[in-house]
């Protein structure tokens, strides 16, 4: 017999609101991303379908083509704009 609690780790096929999850995004966000094919998708019938491995795959790509290989990752320190004085 199945349990009715939430499952805590990503099922290898999900559906939208799932792959949202486990991305950190909005759904309608996932949703215009899968349709201009930014993201691996399919559909199945009309719903959007995520294969967990090939969004984790996707993910190391876009995190590395970032990188020149064998280079430290410099992060620009950002300046605080100057408060102007009241008035």
């Amino acid at each position: 017999m199945r349990s009715s609690a939430v499952r805590s780790e990503p099922r290898e096929v999900m559906d939208i609101r799932q792959a949202a999850g486990y991305l950190g995004i909005s759904s309608d966000s996932l949703y215009k991303y899968a349709s201009e094919g930014f993201v691996p998708a399919f559909k199945l019938g009309n719903r959007w379908r995520f294969k967990k491995s090939l969004i984790d795959e996707w993910m190391d790509r876009q995190s590395s083509a970032s990188l020149p290989p064998g280079r430290p990752v410099a992060v620009p320190v950002r300046q605080k704009k100057p408060v102007r004085a009241a008035r």
